[in-house]
C-alpha cells in the first residue's frame, strides 16, 4: 500500500512539472481598417468599393492554433448603405520566423446589408458569409504587434434582384491593422 502512495505521488509530481511547462493560453485583440472590392453577382453589374473596420478577439489556447471571433462594419457611399460582418471560426498560426508569424483561417456566420440597394434590394438583409484565407503578423513588442496583411475570399448570399432568389457574391477582403497580446 505504501509504494502504491509513492507511485501516486510519484506520478503527481511529474504530471505537474509538466503542466509548468505547457504554454499558456494568450488573447489577441486586432483592430484595423478592411476594405473589400465587392463583386454583385447580377449581371451588367460593376465592381465597387467598400470602406471599414474590423475587430478580431482570437483566443489562442495552443501556440499553433486559435479560436476567432471577427466583426467588421463597412460603409458603401455609392449606395448609402451599410454592410456589418460577424464571422467565427478556427486559425492556424504557421510556423515564426524571426518575428513574422503567417496565419490560415477559416471563419463562417452572418453579413447583414440596411439601406440602398448595395447587395441586395433596398431595406435591411441579412445572408450568410464565409472568410477562409490568411495573413501576416509582425511583432514590434512582447504585447503589440502590426497585421501588414490580411486577405479573405469574402463569400456572401445577398438577394439581388426581385424574384430570381439568393445569389453568391464573391468578394476579396484586405484588412490590416495593430494588434495586442495579452
Amino acid at each position: 500500500m505504501r509504494k502504491l502512495a509513492y507511485l501516486i505521488g510519484l506520478s503527481w509530481l511529474v504530471c505537474a512539472s509538466a503542466l509548468g511547462q505547457e504554454e499558456r493560453t494568450t488573447t489577441d485583440l486586432t483592430l484595423g481598417y478592411s476594405y473589400i472590392r465587392a463583386n454583385p453577382a447580377t449581371r451588367n453589374s460593376t465592381d465597387f468599393n467598400i470602406h471599414g473596420g474590423t475587430a478580431d478577439v482570437a483566443l489562442n489556447p495552443r501556440s499553433w492554433f486559435g479560436v476567432v471571433g471577427n466583426f467588421g462594419g463597412y460603409h458603401m457611399n455609392r449606395f448609402d448603405s451599410s454592410l456589418g460582418t460577424y464571422l467565427f471560426g478556427p486559425r492556424v498560426y504557421l510556423p515564426t520566423y524571426r518575428r513574422a508569424t503567417p496565419f490560415a483561417e477559416s471563419l463562417f456566420g452572418l453579413a447583414h446589408t440596411t439601406g440602398g440597394a448595395g447587395f441586395s434590394l433596398p431595406g435591411s438583409r441579412n445572408s450568410f458569409a464565409m472568410a477562409p484565407g490568411g495573413g501576416l503578423d509582425v511583432a514590434a513588442s512582447k504585447h503589440l504587434s502590426l497585421r501588414l496583411g490580411e486577405v479573405n475570399y469574402l463569400m456572401t448570399n445577398f438577394r439581388e434582384l426581385p424574384g430570381v432568389g439568393r445569389q453568391v457574391q464573391n468578394n476579396v477582403r484586405v484588412s490590416t491593422g495593430i494588434q495586442f497580446r495579452c
